[in-house]
């Protein structure tokens, strides 16, 4: 940098700072800078030029108070002035000026872009850091646009200075991140990738931020970088502190550099090259051997630079997950942490000994550590450190030590923070779920989880239990026995009080005959907790009591009278009321054997994915649940969920399930719809579906149509949704051409990786819609959207739709999804306005059997005037109002536009009200039109 002259100091920006600073008031303040306000301005309005030094100084006054929160509406223009001139300090001042104050809107900017162009031909490396350091502070699309295609080629320039490569690097980082469609590389790829190898060191840190945010997204185009990161991340491991005097901190050689480098290597798999890869796990081994040398200094910086060149190399050794002997040396280090003073290290060694978890390779080398993850729990000051104790040992649990982790876990409960409770809750239900062979130590387990923190017990933990109950035979009576015993307690909490009124209501009988739980015991067991529960739990008791008539007919005339007295047939609760007066009325007038039919025990629930760890993905992140779960479940055999003895009929019993309703009814209101019975079950014993992940192979995606039929009569709107992805459609359409906008959007906070897209139309489609799609960014950042566009030509009428198959992958697992796209013959649609006596003249036109379809059917969502009207304009036609003779009646027309041909179509759709019911007619001079269009609109009402 230039040095500052002596006239440089501005004493009157001193002075005033100084008289700003000694205001004892704020009206005192406000006072001094309208009075220096006006001053500058007329100074800048006066007819005696200001030299250079004057136009900096008020400029920096402008500055200052605009930086204390006042509005400055004039001084840009001087501003401006000032980037024209030779001075350094001169020309720095405009640009700080610029930098702050100027919007990308202004209308100087113009002005500023041609003064910056100026300062990147001089070759001044001064001015050209000021001018590169200005675009990336502003950082707008004009100026990406004015400049993306000049700074690469000043970066790669072989006369470039050092200092300017740095800026210029840095510079279109900030523009790639602003606008990524404007800075496009192409021909400079190779020689951007080749600065890893500049000599100056520099230059090569603020490259590899550039290049690694380019392989994110590009990762193809730049993977020539990595034999060239792994050449300089060896030179740098292998170097001593002082073969890198200039760039070692505190002893560590390059520590930032280094960090970078393993990082960019994180974007991309193992190298294929076997020199490459022996190179690379070289360095990967020193690194680990350097965190087992004694520190060569006490400072605290020392330890920080090392360490966080250790977490970065564990963190590419875990992401490459290839190289046993790495992993195992990773969670041996990692290990010696667990009990550092430093509580950031606990953390991180928690937090990557989660991950390493996960691993066949390094599982077993970290369960050593368990006595010391437990310790971590139970004695740690701090939550978060805590919670990330919890959060390893949930990912270390296997059938081996499974009953000591939940036993720990239930202990540590009771004292857990309330933040993370229900967290705690899910994951011990899970775990003792999946890994449970004695299901009397699951019922045990659940209850005492219940005992300990009822609270924090959702619905689905609860709900979980009695499935797995009412699905194994050797179980129930023990869960009876149990919870009859729990229920005996004081102060016994709702959920306990659910899970017994459900438990005993359908196996009750199995314990009735120990007089100590006789019915009637039961039954006043019940009853006595019943006036101090919400009403969704008195409901379940009074289905629980209705249950007990037919199980124990002695209870009878007991049950009659509570059911008859004034505080349930009288109750201000509908729900209450209603169950009380039609079970009273049913214990009244069904026979034993109806009594029996409609009470009977309930049957097997389906097998499905544990909604446990659905909702312990949805409080934490899709990605808080091992992408292996499956594979682990699998692996361990757990068949609680119509195991044993009924594991053989599980897929019957499901099919039967999904397809006609049990005759027993389901009174306590737990049992979900009917699940939708795939062709192959993912496993038959499996019991914890990891639904967002598809293994490392994705197969093949059933394609799914939900949201198709939505969009026949919309053309915005989303399309799909899940926990990790949103799709959302907005469509236009004129005449036979279409044009419809896909937005993706991730909904996690981790980046979709080698994002694809691809539409594809059967045999017969090719030849009747042309369809032309635009690729899509390859990596989708975590919270981000990306757009595509879709052309769409209509050649000739067509019945089929395109399929959008969609692959990416998150946190390793490769996701494939495929959905139909909303294409339908409607969406070609030209309105046409008709009179009466026009339109039945073509309706009679259209009188042969085959150009009319017709269907009567039920109307599903009712019968609404207006949303029928709204519905029938969004087909596409025109809605002809005072047409049909009968005015409830709905008549409309159009023009079906093709490439081929034009094809007029004439509906009628007449509601009967008091029948709810439509008859709906369409006639066009083409048969297979008529009938598409009536199957797609009878859908719609």
């Amino acid at each position: 940098m230039p040095a500052v002259s002596k006239g440089d100091g501005m004493r009157g920006l001193a002075v005033f700072i100084s008289d700003i600073r000694n205001c004892k008031s704020k009206e005192a303040e406000i006072k001094r800078i309208n009075k220096e306000l006006a001053n500058i301005r007329s100074k800048f309005k006066g007819d005696k030029a200001l030299d250079g030094y004057s136009k900096k100084k008020y400029v920096c006054k402008l500055l200052f108070i605009f930086l204390l929160g006042h509005d400055i509406d004039f001084g840009h223009m001087e501003a401006v002035n000032l980037l024209s001139s030779n001075k350094y300090t001169e020309k720095q001042i405009g640009y700080l000026f610029i930098s702050v104050l100027v919007n990308s809107n202004s209308e100087l900017i113009r002005l500023i872009n041609n003064a910056i162009k100026n300062d990147l031909s001089s070759r001044n490396p001064t001015f050209m850091c000021l001018a590169l350091h200005c675009i990336a502070n502003v950082g707008s699309r004009e100026m990406a646009e004015a400049f993306a295609g000049e700074i690469p080629r000043i970066l790669v320039a072989g006369d470039t200075m050092d200092s300017v490569k740095q800026s210029a690097a840095l510079c279109l980082l900030r523009l790639y991140k602003t606008c990524p469609d404007l800075v496009l590389m192409g021909e400079w790829t190779s020689r951007v990738v080749h600065l890893l190898n500049d000599q100056h060191m520099g230059v090569v840190t603020a490259a590899i931020s550039l290049i690694t945010c380019l392989s994110q997204k590009n990762p193809d185009e730049f993977k020539t970088c990595v034999s060239l990161a792994v050449s300089r991340l060896s030179r740098i491991v292998s170097s001593a502190s002082t073969d890198l005097q200039d760039y070692t901190y505190y002893f560590v050689p390059a520590p930032w550099l280094s960090c970078k480098l393993l990082r960019l290597l994180q974007c991309y798999p193992p190298p294929e090259d076997g020199a490459v890869k022996g190179r690379l796990v070289e360095c990967l081994e020193t690194i680990l051997n350097k965190a087992q040398e004694p520190p060569k200094s006490k400072k605290v910086q020392h330890s920080n630079a090392k360490n966080a060149i250790l977490f970065e190399a564990i963190a590419l050794i875990i992401h490459y997950d290839s190289e046993p002997n790495l992993l195992v040396r990773a969670c041996n280090q990692l290990g010696q942490f667990l009990q550092h003073r430093e509580t950031n290290l606990r953390y991180l060694a928690l937090e990557s000994m989660c991950t390493l978890a996960s691993s066949e390779f390094s599982h077993e080398a970290v369960k050593t550590h368990i006595e010391t993850v437990i310790n971590a729990l139970k004695t740690e000051r701090d939550v978060s450190v805590r919670q990330r104790a919890a959060d390893l040992l949930y990912a270390m649990c296997d059938r081996s030590n499974a009953k000591q982790i939940v036993a720990e876990m239930l202990s540590y409960l009771e004292t857990a923070d309330y933040s993370i409770r229900e967290e705690m809750v899910l994951k011990v239900a899970i775990l003792a779920e999946k890994y449970a062979v004695d299901y009397s130590w699951y019922v045990d387990t659940i209850l005492n989880l219940i005992r300990i923190a009822g609270d924090y017990v959702s619905e689905e933990v609860w709900y979980r239990v009695i499935q797995i109950v009412i699905n194994r035979d050797d179980v129930q009576g023990y869960a009876a026995k149990t919870v009859f015993e729990a229920l005996q307690a004081p102060a016994c909490h709702e959920n306990m009080v659910k899970v017994g009124g459900y438990i005993l209501g359908e196996f009750g009988n199995l314990i009735a005959g120990d007089p100590r739980s006789s019915p009637l015991v039961q039954f006043n067991l019940l009853h006595s907790k019943f006036h101090l529960c919400s009403v969704p739990t008195r409901a379940l008791l009074l289905s629980a009591y209705i249950k007990f008539i037919n199980l124990f007919p002695e209870t009878k005339s007991t049950i009659q009278e509570v059911l008859r007295c004034d505080s349930q047939i009288r109750n201000s609760d509908v729900e209450l009321q209603q169950r009380a007066v039609e079970y009273l009325k049913l214990s009244s007038i069904a026979s034993t054997d109806v009594l029996a039919t409609v009470l009977e025990e309930m049957p097997p629930f389906p097998e499905r994915e544990s909604s446990i760890l659905a909702k312990l993905k949805k409080k934490k992140g899709p990605g808080a649940v091992s992408v292996n779960e499956l594979e682990d479940a699998k692996r361990e055999g757990g068949e609680l969920n119509g195991g044993g003895e009924r594991g053989g009929d599980t897929s019957a019993m499901a099919a039967s399930n999904a397809s006609t309703p049990s005759p027993s009814a389901d009174l306590l209101g737990l049992r979900p719809g009917p699940a939708a019975v795939s062709a192959a079950p993912p496993s038959a014993g499996s019991l914890l579906v990891d639904v967002f992940s598809e293994g490392p192979a994705a197969p093949s995606a059933a394609v799914n149509d939900d949201g198709f039929l939505r969009f026949v009569c919309k053309n915005n709107g989303v399309l799909f949704e899940n926990q990790l992805l949103q799709i959302g459609i907005k469509s236009e359409y004129r005449q036979n051409l279409g044009r419809m906008y896909l937005f993706y959007g991730n909904k996690t906070s981790v980046q979709f990786v080698s994002f694809t897209t691809t539409v594809t139309c059967s045999v017969e489609l090719q030849s009747q819609l042309n369809v032309q799609v635009k690729t899509v960014e390859p990596l989708v950042e975590g919270g981000a959207q990306v757009q595509q566009v879709v052309n769409i030509e209509c050649l000739t009428d067509f019945i089929d739709a395109p399929l959008l198959n969609i692959k990416f992958r998150y946190g390793g697992a490769l996701q494939n999804l495929t959905l139909k796209l909303p294409v339908t013959i409607n969406k070609f649609f030209q309105p046409t306005e008709m009179l009466s006596q026009e339109f039945f003249q073509r309706w009679k036109q259209l009188s042969q059997p085959q150009q009319e379809a017709q269907k009567i059917f039920k109307a599903v969502h009712g019968i609404d005037a207006e949303v029928v009207k709204a519905k029938l304009l969004g087909l596409g036609t025109a809605l002809l109002e005072n047409v049909d003779p009968n005015p409830e009646n709905y008549v409309c027309a159009g023009v079906i536009q093709t490439k081929a041909q034009q094809v007029g179509c004439l509906l009628r759709l007449e509601p009967n009200a008091q029948a709810q019911m439509y008859r709906l007619t369409l006639r066009s001079s083409k048969d297979t039109v008529s009938k598409r269009l009536c199957e797609l609109l009878s859908e719609q009402f």
